[in-house]
């Protein structure tokens, strides 16, 4: 039951499409993001064209304060777990949202 509503915290709504987020997925995979993201891109013909998208910056912006939000209001979920996005997650790079 906490494997399931740790997964069901980490689906966002985005563009009106339930995703989850790259870095989340490769959590759940026990896989570094850029790992996750790179065996996607070199797999592509193997996904769905609408499989997945890159959040632009204000998309992700928006996301983001909608997180820090959450977190000033002490909701307990794991969507607060974005703010301690790994190291090698600048801001460079922006994350992508897999449907």
């Amino acid at each position: 039951m906490q494997i399931i509503q740790s997964i069901q915290n980490r689906i966002y709504t985005i563009r009106g499409e339930r995703v989850m987020l790259d870095f989340d997925l490769a959590a759940l995979y026990e896989v570094e993001t850029r790992v996750l993201n790179q065996s996607v891109k070199r797999n592509l013909k193997r996904f769905p064209e609408d499989f997945m998208f890159q959040l632009t910056s204000l998309e992700w912006q928006n996301q983001s304060s909608q997180i820090v939000m959450m977190e000033n209001n002490n909701y307990p979920t794991s969507q607060s777990a974005v703010l301690t996005l790994p190291k090698n997650r600048t801001g460079k790079y922006l994350p992508y949202a897999f449907t």
